[in-house]
């Protein structure tokens, strides 16, 4: 591979994510320190191929299991969740080691933006294997495919985490139920991240495309809702202080 083609993967990779990360940011009342949410970011890349490794072992073990096709096998709803709560997972370790027990990581809004950061270190590498394995069928393709994750599967992974750093901030607040928000933050990510793989893979393109988009909008809204709402009981109170 060239370097021109490794510049071109690595811009196709980052750039949705780095779109989108700058977008949230400016929903920060006290902008965070660049070199935490740098090593958040960075975590987010390195620990993403962790995810495949795990979604590959459960579908080798259970295809093998039940003697079928492990291709059909990842096509189930049983491997869409899975696939699911493994990404959401390792996103919540990546913030988990690296921002969440810092002295930085000191107001509810954090818990969306770490979370979020995070999460668009780990598409940003999921986006350059997946512009990696089209870039031999032209550039054009590969921008194009690249283009539909911007506001499919990026987007996804910033709108699921927003909504578990939502929990992770409730769990700041109320430090005695911090286990049981984290895990209702993990279950509701999980479970949108689900239904947008299962309408992906289980309906006809037109019909995929409308309710998807239709998830990720009522997601956004919500995403929304929790920012605004998060913003303002802490800000005035920063303010006030």
């Amino acid at each position: 591979m060239t370097s021109t083609n490794i510049l071109l993967l690595a811009l196709l990779g980052l750039a949705p994510s780095l779109f989108w990360l700058f977008l949230y940011l400016r929903e920060d009342c006290e902008p965070e320190p660049k070199s935490l949410l740098l090593k958040t970011f960075l975590m987010g890349v390195i620990i993403s191929p962790l995810a495949i490794i795990l979604q590959f072992l459960f579908a080798d073990f259970f295809s093998g299991l039940l003697a079928v096709d492990r291709r059909g096998l990842m096509n189930t709803g049983a491997f869409l969740f899975w696939a699911a709560f493994v990404e959401e997972t390792i996103k919540f370790y990546a913030v988990r080691s690296v921002a969440l027990n810092t002295p930085e990581f000191d107001e509810p809004t954090d818990g969306m933006i770490y979370m979020i950061t995070a999460s668009l270190g780990f598409a940003a590498m999921e986006n350059i294997l997946v512009a990696y394995n089209v870039l031999p069928k032209g550039i054009s393709t590969a921008f194009s495919t690249i283009l539909l994750r911007f506001f499919g599967a990026t987007l996804l992974h910033t709108l699921s985490a927003a909504i578990f750093g939502y929990f992770i901030a409730i769990a700041w607040l109320f430090d005695h139920h911090r286990k049981k928000f984290i895990l209702a933050g993990l279950a509701l990510a999980t479970i949108s991240h689900f239904i947008f793989n299962l309408l992906l893979s289980s309906a006809s393109h037109a019909q995929g495309l409308f309710f998807t988009t239709l998830l990720l909008l009522s997601m956004a809204y919500l995403v929304y809702l929790l920012f605004a709402k998060t913003k303002r009981k802490y800000c005035k109170a920063t303010r006030a202080a």
